[in-house]
């Protein structure tokens, strides 16, 4: 018991200098870099090579696309000079896995969210884009390919997150992304992930 009355004394004592405030609480901290998690945002999706698993794709919410060709040791932008910063997907054709399909626009609903503007694809490995289209999808959540032909390629669109309208629903390209259709489409405030 007196054990028990000597610590509760002690810390009624060291409680009243802890009160105290400290006019440079930050005082003794070093700011630090803590790696492109400042720059770079959330990871929407990624994307590994089937037959060189070295070769990874990420796709960021806010900070593009980023490649590794080396198991992610080190890390290369590859999406910066394109139209939107924000990414919702990154998928490889199957058949020609240096061919990569990029949905813009984050595909996640929420209050920090980045707009797109469409369907991104590269057919050299990342090294250069052509946007083939649905520039108003604001957000892309998935992009499928045709299991036996090359030339149909599938996109989830959102669409808009605050307004009605927008290319919005589910796409269909017969032409490897030259054209597309909308195959699925609910109304003008209903998307598709």
């Amino acid at each position: 018991m007196t054990l028990w009355l000597a610590v509760l004394g002690l810390l009624g004592a060291t409680g009243q200098s802890a009160c105290a405030a400290d006019a440079h609480p930050l005082a003794g901290l070093q700011p630090r870099s803590i790696g492109p998690a400042l720059s770079s945002g959330r990871v929407a999706d990624f994307a590994i090579h089937p037959q060189q698993p070295q070769i990874q794709y990420v796709a960021m919410a806010s900070g593009g696309l980023w490649k590794t060709d080396n198991h992610g040791i080190t890390w290369s932008p590859l999406f910066d000079a394109q139209g939107s910063y924000a990414l919702g997907v990154v998928s490889l054709d199957p058949r020609d896995p240096k061919t990569v399909w990029v949905g813009s626009g984050e595909n996640n609903s929420q209050r920090s969210v980045g707009y797109g503007d469409g369907v991104y694809r590269s057919r050299d490995g990342g090294h250069s884009w052509e946007n083939l289209g649905l520039k108003d999808s604001g957000h892309i959540g998935a992009i499928r390919f045709h299991p036996t032909d090359p030339n149909i390629v599938y996109v989830a669109a959102l669409g808009p997150l605050w307004s009605s309208g927008g290319d919005r629903g589910l796409y269909r390209s017969n032409d490897g992304g030259a054209s597309w259709e909308r195959i699925l489409h609910i109304d003008e405030d209903t998307g598709v992930y």
